[in-house]
């Protein structure tokens, strides 16, 4: 589970599922951003802090700061944070399932394993016997007790023997191997793996492993059930998020700007000038200076500061607006109808799920009562080998059996043996594929 790539692949999917979440929540929070710009202007345009028309070149900054806030857009928001919850929920689901598939692909590996290492050492035991009677064999072909057929014949079967040992113990090694891989363990690392006996592994009895009730546990426990239902209650969700974008959407909005142009000028000082006579006038023969009724000022002019014009310049809005779709190419009615059909998939897909797993256990019920009569069976045929070989032996070491005849019951009961002891261990993993439809986990 921690080195495998595809359940680190889920786990990044469910991530990113978490991500769309947090994301659709933020979503509710009214957006801010703020904007400056400069630029070099000429011609005739329009000042941007007098908005008056002018002809001349100067250069202009602005700064802004917007923000706006969806009041009600129909629970569109709402149900898309709802959905993408469930999508998270059905992320998570799937994570699990894979686990769980890693779990059955490991558990047999490793049972398989356990069978390479039955099976070499059955094969070493027979090659071991085979030596011995060789042996002995010999030491009466040697002392002419016996004609040296006797001999070759079991030199023979000892190097077949050696062949299947070889093969065992090949066999071992490849399954390790092929349970490394599993594991995403590199092939050259060290691994041991612990060979408990058959019997220690733990196995549910058959009669509480009735299909039917397997399937009620199965379809609360199972992941991928699990995460279909998430799926359906998402597709719920996105349902009502597309029928609520075709409604009308209340937002409030606001902003706060200023403007800068540096060819703004500003009165620096002001002086009066010194009244002027504009002439004289003539009243009952004396002449009176005539001066006007008004002071007339000298201004001097100089550049607006920076600073002073963002003051001068501030300005501020705040509104309502009302948004009402009304043509958009069908889109969003194409998305509403995008998201029912997507809901109908997702139930056929939860339907055919529940059947597909409904057929596997109901298989797996079937082929572990295979499993169990052909252990049965072939323990059976261990017991009867067994006792054929030894009275086979027992004539043998009194003259009244040939080797070629001890050699084939000696075949026979290591097929018997060989042959129990896959039926032993395929009975083993077809009970652990009918616990892990349970979904409680697999114990070994």
């Amino acid at each position: 589970m921690a080195h495998n790539i595809n359940v680190k692949m889920s786990e990044v999917q469910a991530k990113v599922s978490a991500v769309n979440l947090k994301q659709s929540r933020l979503s509710q929070i009214p957006n801010a951003n703020f904007s400056g710009s400069t630029s070099l202007n000429s011609g005739s345009n329009q000042d941007p802090t007098s908005f008056g028309r002018i002809t001349q070149t100067y250069l202009s900054a602005g700064l802004q700061l917007q923000t706006s806030a969806e009041i009600f857009n129909f629970f569109s928001k709402r149900n898309t944070i709802a959905a993408n919850e469930w999508e998270l929920q059905a992320a998570k689901a799937n994570v699990d399932k894979l686990k769980n598939d890693i779990a059955l692909t490991a558990a047999n590996a490793y049972l398989q394993v356990l069978l390479a290492k039955e099976q070499e050492n059955i094969t070493q035991v027979q090659l071991q016997q085979t030596a011995a009677q060789y042996s002995n064999t010999k030491k009466l072909v040697d002392a002419g007790a016996l004609p040296a057929l006797n001999a070759l014949q079991l030199e023979a079967q000892m190097a077949l023997d050696s062949v299947n040992y070889i093969s065992a113990k090949g066999g071992v090694i490849q399954n390790i191997l092929t349970l490394k891989s599993y594991m995403n363990i590199d092939a050259a690392a060290p691994f041991e793996v612990e060979t408990p006996p058959v019997d220690l592994i733990p196995l549910d009895p058959i009669a509480e492993l009735q299909p039917s009730d397997v399937y009620t546990l199965a379809i609360a426990n199972q992941p991928l059930q699990r995460a279909n239902e998430f799926r359906l209650k998402a597709a719920q969700k996105d349902i009502a998020a597309a029928r609520g974008a075709m409604y009308p959407t209340l937002s409030a909005f606001g902003s706060l700007g200023s403007g800068y142009n540096n060819q703004a000028k500003e009165i620096l000082s002001v002086t009066p000038l010194p009244a002027a006579a504009f002439g004289n006038v003539n009243v009952n023969g004396i002449s009176y200076n005539v001066f006007p009724n008004q002071t007339f000022y000298n201004y001097n002019y100089g550049k607006t500061g920076f600073t002073s014009q963002l003051s001068d310049n501030f300005r501020q809005s705040i509104g309502l607006s009302l948004s009402v779709p009304i043509f958009n190419g069908g889109s969003l009615k194409s998305n509403y109808e995008r998201s029912k059909l997507n809901f109908n998939s997702l139930e056929l897909q939860k339907e055919l799920d529940n059947q597909q797993l409904k057929q596997d256990i109901y298989q797996a019920y079937n082929a572990a009562l295979i499993a169990l009569e052909k252990f049965n069976a072939s323990e059976k045929s261990v017991r009867a080998n067994e006792q054929t070989y030894l009275f086979a032996q027992k004539r043998f070491d009194v003259g009244m059996l040939s080797t070629f005849d001890l050699i084939t019951t000696q075949n026979n009961l290591l097929r018997a043996k060989l042959e129990y002891t896959i039926n032993r261990f395929d009975y083993v993993f077809k009970m652990k594929v009918l616990e892990f439809y349970k979904g409680q986990g697999l114990k070994l």
